[in-house]
């Protein structure tokens, strides 16, 4: 950690959605900022944050299938549990933080909200000294022809938010816990009834993956890679070796790894 740099060094403007919004707009807004999660405030004040994860749990819920996703709002989905910081502070304070949450608010002596910090921020200001090699782990794989149902539910099993998806012709494209939220979205605003419910059923990873997947190689410096993370605001990364799917590197694992 670089010395004498403080939050505010790395701190970036705070993106909040309202506690009484629907999910739908925090969707919106997180796919517009390429941010995940977003701070909840309430007539001013935070009071939680909300992830793409908590979104794709609610609309994937057979409890809410009847409702529309723009009634039900941020509140029934928020995590109350958040932490914050001074922007005085010494940035160093942040690594053991985000290593346990996936934002930290930013407060100045009145308790005012004047900044967040993510991991995309502070790995934009400090890197890992590791390789590629070091911090990728086991890839999740899934079929491109399996059906979305099984696939949320091996999200929920194994608690992995992101697969790369595979087929004859090797790596096809990733899918997300957004990919999903956003698929969601789209049938229950549709508004079919039952017709909704066998199209969701019989719904393929093939048809809400994101393809081409970008990928690096396992040879690439990290700083590069970090890079690539945190300019396109990405999640993870597949990494590729001799020409076959050798791991992936999540931000999670670099963060973990200052």
């Amino acid at each position: 950690m670089a010395e004498k740099l403080l939050v505010k060094d790395v701190m970036s403007k705070p993106v909040t959605i309202a506690k009484s919004s629907p999910i739908t707009e925090a969707l919106d807004k997180m796919l517009d900022e390429g941010l995940d999660p977003l701070v909840v405030t309430n007539n001013g004040g935070v009071v939680g944050t909300i992830s793409r994860k908590s979104i794709a749990d609610i609309l994937g819920s057979k409890k809410t299938s009847a409702v529309s996703p723009t009634k039900i709002h941020v509140a029934n989905q928020m995590d109350e549990n958040f932490t914050s910081v001074y922007p005085d502070q010494e940035a160093e304070v942040l690594v053991p933080l985000l290593q346990e949450y996936k934002v930290v608010a930013v407060f100045d002596d009145e308790h005012n909200l004047v900044g967040k910090v993510d991991a995309n921020d502070l790995l934009a200001s400090v890197y890992p000294d590791s390789s590629v090699e070091n911090l990728m782990q086991v890839p999740h794989t899934i079929n491109s022809g399996e059906r979305v149902v099984h696939l949320r539910r091996r999200m929920i099993d194994e608690g992995v938010m992101k697969f790369v998806v595979t087929g004859e012709d090797g790596i096809e494209g990733v899918v997300t816990e957004t990919d999903i939220a956003s698929s969601m979205r789209e049938f229950r605003e549709s508004g079919e009834g039952k017709r909704q419910e066998y199209r969701v059923r019989n719904l393929l990873v093939s048809d809400i993956m994101t393809s081409p997947a970008m990928t690096v190689n396992s040879e690439m410096e990290l700083k590069s890679v970090i890079d690539l993370i945190v300019n396109k605001k990405i999640s993870s990364l597949p990494v590729v070796k001799d020409g076959k799917l050798a791991g992936i590197i999540f931000k999670d694992a670099l963060v973990m790894a200052l």
